[in-house]
């Protein structure tokens, strides 16, 4: 890879650090402090599903105005470094509160740095690559996070499960903890801050808040028209609900099982490390085969892994479940962002992946408020993981009809391009 792509890798290395706190650490501490509190098991995972939901709502809602900002000459880092630093220190200041109500709150502050700030991280793909290398350089994003997050987890780990044997109390542990994460995505960031220049963008002369929502207006109604586009976002939707759920609710739900924290703990570390090889690999598969095809597996393998969550009572099905989706976690991502970055006008990116993001974001807000829903009406958190399994049934013949009516334009085009030739 060239400096550039090496430095736009290393976000996904920083920003991964906290994902992984989010699907591990936090929840854990936020239904312990919860449960401390008098909050039933139940309620604490909907209430954690809510606060999932208003941070990618927020960031939903926002999100297409922004990258239309984003798209103008010398904006998108600017933008970029705000919403990376409001994650960074909403991260650090996790371990202020000893309220579950307070925690929540900040937790959302963080939620939506993080999430915003992807945006444009996403969109810098087009000027940080070519179209030829976006599946490998975007799947060694996901790659490089995955096994890159893993350094500051296990120091963060090693801390808070044996602060007794340190000589510091629980609480310091988790101050340390959330404070190593916080440093670690700065650090990390910073190559990518000094040296990432806009190449794309939009040419405008005068700048008022009447010519972005006419130029979003603009992008909206292209994206109507755009069949390919327009198909691929309703199926990335759907499946990356359940990609989005699965990855935030994960340790939320094996505690409701009766899984161990540290089995847990353990057994979503193992995600990291078995993602990080497969997603290199997805990468590489992409320049054999089709990334249409190889996105179809992944929405395949993971409504496996939502039915077979159905009967997840044991540490060791926990683990085998870890496993199965490290397998495809990063492929399905990675290769979500660079499908799209290659179809949409490049100078455009910021404003498409702000539209992209509400889909991605409207569908983790409704994956987790609908599993928090069922599982305060059922009682169970279970029901919650039926609802995810169909996401997936309907993400998947979204894409396929997607792919359908993409070949059907190329086998369009090739019969006008023989007849031109007199066959």
């Amino acid at each position: 890879m060239s400096k550039l792509e090496k430095y736009w890798v290393l976000y996904d290395v920083g920003n991964s650090a906290f994902t992984l706190l989010v699907s591990t650490i936090i929840p854990i501490y936020y239904k312990n402090i919860a449960t401390a509190a008098g909050v039933s098991a139940a309620d604490s995972t909907a209430y954690l599903s809510y606060a999932i939901s208003l941070s990618t709502l927020i960031v939903a809602l926002l999100g297409p105005f922004l990258g239309t900002v984003a798209d103008r000459k010398n904006h998108k880092k600017p933008l970029f470094t705000f919403f990376m630093m409001m994650g960074v220190i909403g991260c650090a200041g996790l371990a202020i509160p000893k309220s579950w109500i307070w925690f929540l709150a900040i937790f959302i502050i963080a939620k939506v740095g993080f999430s915003g700030s992807l945006i444009f991280y996403d969109s810098m793909l087009v000027d940080v690559t070519t179209d030829e290398r976006m599946d490998e350089v975007s799947s060694q994003g996901f790659a490089w996070g995955y096994i890159g997050s893993c350094v500051p987890f296990i120091i963060s780990l090693v801390l808070v499960l044996g602060s007794d044997a340190i000589g510091i109390s629980g609480a310091m542990a988790m101050i340390l903890a959330f404070g190593i994460n916080a440093v670690w995505w700065l650090g990390v960031t910073i190559p990518l801050l000094k040296n990432y220049e806009q190449k794309y963008y939009v040419e405008i002369e005068q700048e008022s808040v009447k010519e972005v929502f006419g130029r979003l207006a603009h992008v909206l109604a292209e994206v109507k028209e755009n069949k390919k586009v327009l198909l691929f976002l309703v199926a990335f939707f759907f499946y990356i609900d359940g990609v989005y759920t699965i990855i935030e609710m994960a340790t939320s739900y094996g505690k409701d099982v009766g899984i161990s924290d540290t089995n847990l703990l353990v057994a979503l570390l193992l995600t990291q490390i078995v993602a990080f090889p497969c997603a290199i690999i997805f990468g590489k598969l992409a320049k054999r085969f089709q990334t249409g095809k190889l996105i179809s597996v992944c929405i395949v393998a993971y409504f496996a892994v939502a039915v077979y969550a159905i009967w997840l009572d044991r540490a060791w099905k926990f683990w085998m479940m870890a496993t199965f989706v490290g397998v495809f976690q990063g492929a399905i991502q990675a290769l979500s962002r660079s499908y799209f970055a290659k179809i949409i006008p490049k100078e455009k990116a910021s404003e498409y992946f702000g539209i992209f993001d509400i889909f991605g974001k409207g569908a983790s807000f409704m994956g987790t408020m609908l599993m928090g829903i069922s599982t305060q009406l059922f009682d169970t958190s279970k029901a919650g993981v039926i609802v995810i399994a169909f996401m997936f049934v309907v993400g998947f013949f979204f894409f396929r009809l997607q792919c359908h009516v993409d070949d059907a334009k190329v086998g369009q085009e090739e019969g006008v391009s023989l007849a031109e030739e007199g066959f």
